[in-house]
C-alpha cells in the first residue's frame, strides 16, 4: 500500500525542493521527517527510489502554512536532507528555496494575488526571521517566464525580489557568534558571520588553495576536506551551535580576492560537499563579512566605496548579487539585505510513499 501527498516542485533559485502545505504532512516532526526523506529516497546517495536529485542542492523541502506571527503571511520551515543517510535538519534557513515560497504560497491559495505584482510576507521559522518577496502576477496569475538570469541557472525566468529583515545572529545569536571579527582555529585564522547564515571564512591560501579552484577539485582533497571538517567541528561550540557533526551548518566558505570584476571569491562546502554556486543567505553573510574591518573577508575584498549598497559575491558559476544597507560600524548594525532570485514551477500533483511511514490510523 502506499499514500500520496500532494506535492510541488520547485526550482528555487540555484536549488531544487518539494513544497507541501503543513496541514497535508504529519504534526509530528520526526514522523513527518521520516516520512520526508523517504519521499525524497533517502537514505541513498543516489536517491533512485524517490524524488531527490542525488546532491544537496536538489534534497531538499519547503513546509509553507498559516502565519504564526500577525506580520507575516505566511510560515515557511526549511528542512534539509542528507541524501546518503536520510538525516533531515531544520537548523539553517535556505533563501534560494525561500524564492519558490512566494509563487507556492499564492498559487496554493494562501494569499491572494495582485492585478500586477505581489507581496508576500514569509516568516522564515528556522530563525524566526522575515522576508518579503516580490513577485510578477499579471492578472493574478503568477508569472514564471520572464527576462531575469542567475548565475547557476540556465536561462532566464520572471524575478523574484527577496528582502531580509532582522537576519543578524538568525541561527547562532548574534551577527559575530564568537564575539570577535577574526579567530584563530587550529592555526588557521578564521572569521565567522551570521547575517541569516552562520558562515565560517577563511583565507584558501592558508589552506594551500587559490580560491579558484572549480568544485570538483575541491572535493577530491579529501586532506583539505578533514582540515575543515576538524575547524568546523571545533568551531560549533564556540559559535552556540554545540555538536554539529550531524549538522549542516555551519557552512566553510574559502575566500579570495576577486578575479571577475566583482568584490570578492567564494568556495562554500555546506558543509561536506561544495556548492556549485552560493546559498543566497550565506552570500548575505559574506557581503556582510566584507563589510566589517578586521575580518578575513574585509581584507581580500575589492574596496566597498561609501555609499555603496551592491556588491557581486563570485561563485563558481558566476556571482550573486547583494544589496546591503550598513546602518553603523560602531557598534556593528545591518539593515535591510535584498537580493534577485528566480523560481519556475516544475511539477504538481502527488508523491508516493508507502503507508508505513503515514502514523497508525485510530
Amino acid at each position: 500500500m502506499q499514500r500520496g501527498i500532494a506535492c510541488t516542485i520547485l526550482r528555487g533559485g540555484s536549488s531544487r525542493g518539494l513544497y507541501f502545505q503543513a496541514a497535508d504532512l504529519p504534526t509530528d516532526a520526526p514522523q513527518r521527517n521520516r516520512l520526508l526523506a523517504r519521499a525524497l529516497g533517502s537514505p541513498d546517495e543516489r536517491q533512485i527510489d524517490g524524488l531527490g536529485g542525488a546532491h544537496p542542492l536538489t534534497s531538499k523541502v519547503a513546509i509553507v502554512g498559516p502565519p504564526s506571527r500577525a506580520d507575516a503571511d505566511v510560515d515557511y520551515l526549511f528542512l534539509q536532507v542528507t541524501p546518503a543517510t536520510g538525516a533531515v535538519s531544520d537548523a539553517q534557513n535556505c533563501g534560494n528555496i525561500l524564492a519558490g515560497v512566494a509563487p507556492f504560497a499564492v498559487e496554493s491559495a494562501m494569499v491572494p494575488a495582485g492585478p500586477e505584482a505581489t507581496d508576500v510576507r514569509i516568516h522564515m521559522v528556522n530563525s524566526g526571521s522575515l522576508c518579503v518577496a516580490r513577485l510578477e502576477t499579471p492578472g493574478g496569475q503568477v508569472r514564471y517566464d520572464g527576462a531575469a538570469a542567475i548565475d547557476g541557472v540556465p536561462g532566464t525566468a520572471a524575478p523574484v525580489m527577496l528582502a531580509f529583515q532582522d537576519t543578524a545572529g538568525a541561527s547562532c545569536g548574534e551577527l559575530l557568534p564568537t564575539g570577535s571579527s577574526l579567530d584563530v582555529v587550529d592555526g588557521i585564522e578564521v572569521s565567522v558571520v551570521d547575517n541569516g547564515m552562520p558562515v565560517v571564512m577563511l583565507r584558501a591560501e592558508d589552506l594551500g588553495k587559490t580560491g579558484y579552484e572549480t568544485p570538483a577539485e575541491l572535493e577530491q582533497d579529501e586532506s583539505l576536506k578533514r582540515r575543515l571538517e576538524a575547524i568546523r567541528l571545533a568551531l560549533g561550540p564556540r559559535v552556540n551551535l554545540g555538536d554539529v557533526t550531524e549538522k549542516t551548518v555551519p557552512k566553510m566558505c574559502l575566500l579570495a580576492g576577486p578575479r571577475a570584476g566583482g568584490t570578492i571569491s567564494t568556495r562554500t562546502f555546506i558543509p561536506h560537499r561544495v556548492h556549485q554556486s552560493l546559498g543566497v543567505l550565506g552570500a548575505v553573510s559574506v557581503a556582510t563579512a566584507c563589510r566589517i574591518p578586521g575580518t578575513v573577508a574585509s581584507e581580500l575584498a575589492a574596496p566597498v566605496q561609501a555609499g555603496q549598497s551592491l556588491m557581486q559575491i563570485e561563485h563558481p558559476s558566476g556571482a550573486l548579487a547583494v544589496e546591503l544597507e550598513l546602518e553603523s560600524l560602531d557598534p556593528v548594525r545591518i539593515g535591510r539585505a535584498a537580493l534577485l532570485r528566480t523560481a519556475r514551477k516544475l511539477m504538481a500533483g502527488e508523491v508516493f510513499v508507502p503507508s508505513e511511514f503515514w502514523p497508525s490510523e485510530s
